[in-house]
């Protein structure tokens, strides 16, 4: 019976790993999917027109 007390964490943290994967995969998209995508992706715009400009005045 040994096996069965070093089996039983391990079962038990991959049952609730795998809840924990579903949870997230099942949260993702909905309603409010175009608002996020369009917030990132105008804030990889903003990034990427920052690094963009020149830096003047500096030697």
């Amino acid at each position: 019976m040994d096996y069965v007390s070093a089996l039983v964490p391990p079962v038990v943290m991959a049952v609730f790993f795998i809840g924990l994967i579903v949870t997230i995969v099942k949260s993702q998209g909905g309603p409010n999917k175009g608002k996020e995508d369009a917030a990132v992706d105008a804030a990889l715009a903003r990034a990427e027109a920052a690094q963009q400009r020149p830096t003047t005045g500096q030697a």
